[in-house]
């Protein structure tokens, strides 16, 4: 990916050795940041759009269906980003078999304490309200993980079924993630990244994004990252 000229200007004026300074101030806090985020990443995020691929969205999903074994009420889960701005979710189910449903994510929000995902099902209606809250707690979290690193699955993520609709708040989560525990300066992390909105596209979601930081931080970050 190329450099916008914005960001190679603002990272032409860094004080490499200001720069080293606060490696040095702030180790651990650099450190999730080099974790969590690659230049790529961070830089889309900056700049208001960042795409996250089906695949590396299922990517999560599989870890976590790992994770949680034989146990779990699903062998496999699938997300596909339409072009029409839907999401396909598949899920491949131990006692009902495959369940296929269609849906439009509502809302898709973090902004500082405020984590939450709406989404809502069309063409059919929502079945079994245990294993749906299962399904969305994983779909949620997977759709997080690039901008905000890997995140434990809780036991008892907070999901909310009325009607068509599925409210997941996945606050807390975050919240007792490594950018939710980290902070600079009395400010986390997790505070820098808002999003705003989420989208499906044919390929995966395009989410937006704002970075809460001023320009010479921004372009501190991308200097450690790069």
């Amino acid at each position: 990916m190329d450099m916008p000229a914005s960001w190679q200007q603002a990272l032409a004026k860094i004080d490499i050795a200001k720069v080293e300074q606060a490696v040095k101030d702030y180790g651990p806090a650099i450190q999730v940041v080099r974790d969590t985020w690659d230049r790529a990443t961070l830089e889309e995020i900056a700049d208001g759009k960042l795409f996250v691929s089906d695949e590396m969205m299922n990517d999560a999903i599989a870890k976590s269906l790992a994770d949680a074994g034989d146990t779990a009420p699903v062998k496999g889960l699938r997300l596909q980003s339409l072009a029409n701005g839907r999401l396909k979710i598949t899920a491949d189910t131990r006692k009902v078999g495959p369940v296929e449903l269609t849906g439009t994510i509502e809302d898709f929000v973090h902004d500082g304490d405020k984590s939450y995902m709406k989404f809502r099902v069309r063409e059919k209606n929502i079945p079994q309200h245990g294993l749906m809250s299962w399904v969305f707690s994983r779909i949620s979290l997977s759709m997080a993980e690039r901008m905000v690193g890997h995140l434990e699955m809780p036991e008892d993520l907070p999901v909310k079924i009325k009607h068509n609709t599925i409210f997941v708040d996945y606050s807390d989560v975050l919240a007792a993630s490594r950018l939710g525990q980290t902070e600079v300066r009395g400010h986390r992390l997790l505070d820098m990244v808002e999003i705003k909105s989420a989208t499906p596209q044919e390929g995966g979601i395009l989410f937006e994004t704002r970075l809460d930081v001023p320009d010479d931080v921004k372009a501190s970050l991308l200097e450690l990252v790069k």
